[in-house]
């Protein structure tokens, strides 16, 4: 479809609403933590939500990669000013006392820079009583996810794909609300609405897999259009091929932090070191 700048903006709305009913991602009387990065994708997440009615706070976690995340903090707080949503910022390198890639290990830096992510902002979450954390996934970014963990066969993974990831016990609900819209759409919108972003791609996301596989989907995608949508689609018919393998893994209490840990010490305690728990509390 060809639109004006109003009618593409109403049809970019209108898909997000949509995208939440039909996989009843939350409702208005949910409180709703945007995890925003200073990028586009988390930008308009947090812009659409808020226009739609939705209760929102926003987290930035200024992940200590230089300039690179310093830009990063000055975008989120210029954007969420902009959106008119009360921002949280957590410094991983005040907190832990490394930043992303300082630390000295045999792990790839995204590998426990997702990790890090993953167990702050739902700690965060949980500890102030959050009902979902958003993040801005959008449809190029699952089909992407969905291929490398297909090519490597990680079932684990793949069932945890989706727009939805019910909360159980300590992990609180995780939604995409941009799960039916594509990069462009949402590079758009962004552009539309007058929203500021980063550019700049993470130092370390250089030469990740999830670019080679949005690489290769976006040259199907010329050849085949609807090809992304076509492979996410299929993906939730199919889910539950995958399923059985995550079904009745029983979850302790991490001894440290006391969130949900595979062994006697969660991935990120045991990453981190940590002899204390972390506590998120707004005061």
């Amino acid at each position: 479809m060809y639109l004006c700048e109003e009618h593409f903006k109403e049809y970019f709305e209108r898909k997000v609403a949509r995208t939440i009913e039909k996989y009843k991602l939350a409702s208005k009387d949910e409180r709703i933590l945007v995890a925003v990065s200073g990028g586009k994708d988390s930008a308009v997440t947090a812009y659409v939500l808020k226009k739609l009615g939705y209760k929102i706070e926003c987290l930035h976690l200024n992940l200590g990669i230089g300039e690179y995340s310093e830009k990063s903090e000055i975008y989120a707080k210029k954007q969420c000013e902009f959106i008119g949503a009360p921002l949280n910022i957590i410094r991983v390198k005040e907190l832990l006392g490394y930043g992303i890639g300082e630390v000295r290990t045999s792990r790839p830096t995204c590998s426990y820079c997702g990790l890090t992510k993953r167990y702050i902002m739902n700690k965060f979450a949980y500890d102030n009583g959050f009902d979902a954390v958003a993040t801005g996934h959008n449809l190029d970014d699952e089909a992407s996810f969905l291929m490398n963990n297909l090519l490597h066969w990680n079932t684990e993974y793949l069932a945890k794909g989706g727009p939805l990831l019910p909360g159980e016990g300590k992990f609180v609900k995780k939604i995409k609300p941009l799960y039916e819209l594509t990069e462009r759409e949402v590079v758009a919108y962004a552009i539309a609405v007058g929203l500021e972003y980063i550019v700049e791609e993470c130092p370390y996301a250089r030469g990740a897999t999830t670019l080679d596989m949005k690489e290769v989907l976006n040259e199907l995608e010329e050849k085949r259009p609807g090809t992304k949508f076509n492979f996410v689609r299929g993906f939730l018919r199919k889910k539950k091929l995958f399923e059985p393998e995550v079904k009745g893994k029983d979850l302790k209490e991490c001894k440290i932090c006391g969130m949900p840990a595979s062994g006697e010490i969660c991935s990120f305690c045991k990453f981190w070191k940590l002899g204390k728990p972390l506590t998120f509390k707004i005061k």
